[in-house]
């Protein structure tokens, strides 16, 4: 699980339950969890504010944060 860390956190962040969240938190902690979101190009905005609000962590901070607001989708 320690190789695959960053996956693994993205992956419940985004689409896992209450449950996967408490046993990620659990094994890697919230610092861990935060400081690999950071890294995250992209990240769903709901799993960003959240874990935004559990860490006491402005979103500025988050490279998934900055990055959406640089490059803005085209329309359809």
């Amino acid at each position: 699980m320690e190789k695959h860390s960053r996956y693994i956190i993205k992956r419940v962040l985004e689409y896992g339950m209450l449950q996967d969240w408490n046993i990620v938190k659990q094994y890697y902690g919230i610092t861990r969890i935060v400081e690999e979101a950071k890294g995250f190009r992209e990240l769903d905005p709901r799993a960003l504010a959240y874990l935004s609000a559990i860490s006491q962590t402005p979103k500025e901070q988050f490279k998934c944060y900055t990055y959406q607001r640089l490059n803005p989708q085209h329309w359809n």
